[in-house]
């Protein structure tokens, strides 16, 4: 009842008075089984993650199942936005949040890591999926905002009765590369104007979130690859001596 509220309303809506008036309840009634919302919070955060679909991939590339598994999450984010309002002390480790770390370990088993290090590497996963997904849900948050005010609508009109296009074009990062050549000078930021001296707007340049998703995550499964291959170099040596 409180992640619907959640979906619908926003995290803001979630209230034990209100939780307890969708389950047709009392308020009281519900300390029966949480302690506080703080305890309540904890387990939205672990129910949002009962919902999510791990994508196929090829089981015998790892790459492909990082990028499989971070990618699913970084969905099941922008699906339910809320999820990045809640406190940092939410996110432990429940039933279902332990499934997707089991599947992780899955994926890595046959890398020769040490256990800290994969759950480093889980980590950094996890970090990457938060910052991404609250780079997505804040731009697209703000651009929302924008286009009520233009249309003179409601604060509370969903996003999905404004117009795409609009939005889209609202986003505070759009033509960030145009709205850069038009502040920078060569005086005082002659490294930037340097490199923006050869660049030339595309025709048609809209904004694709699910490819800057790609980019930073293939960066970021670069420097993944190349650490195991650093490791096994250190094991190789040390086994050799």
């Amino acid at each position: 009842a409180a992640v619907d509220l959640a979906d619908a309303e926003g995290l803001p809506a979630v209230s034990m008075a209100r939780v307890a008036e969708a389950l047709g309840y009392t308020p009281m009634a519900l300390y029966r089984y949480v302690e506080n919302k703080d305890e309540l919070l904890v387990l939205m955060a672990d129910a949002a993650a009962d919902v999510l679909a791990l994508p196929p991939y090829d089981e015998g590339d790892w790459r492909a199942g990082l990028e499989a598994w971070t990618r699913a999450q970084i969905a099941g984010v922008l699906a339910r936005p809320w999820f990045l309002d809640l406190p940092l002390t939410a996110a432990q480790v429940g039933p279902n949040r332990l499934r997707w770390i089991d599947r992780a370990f899955a994926i890595l088993a046959p890398l020769d890591l040490t256990v800290d290090e994969k759950l480093q590497v889980v980590g950094l996963l996890a970090q990457h999926v938060l910052g991404e997904g609250r780079v997505q849900v804040e731009t697209r948050r703000a651009a929302a905002e924008a286009v009520r005010r233009a249309q003179g609508l409601p604060a509370d009109t969903p996003e999905a009765d404004l117009d795409a296009d609009a939005v889209a074009a609202a986003n505070p990062y759009a033509d960030y590369e145009l709205v850069l050549t038009r502040l920078v000078d060569p005086e005082t930021y002659p490294a930037l104007t340097g490199a923006l001296s050869t660049w030339a707007p595309a025709a048609v340049q809209p904004d694709d979130w699910e490819s800057d998703i790609g980019f930073g995550l293939d960066i970021l499964l670069d420097g993944i690859e190349a650490f195991v291959a650093r490791r096994a170099a250190v094991r190789g040596a040390a086994d050799r001596d």
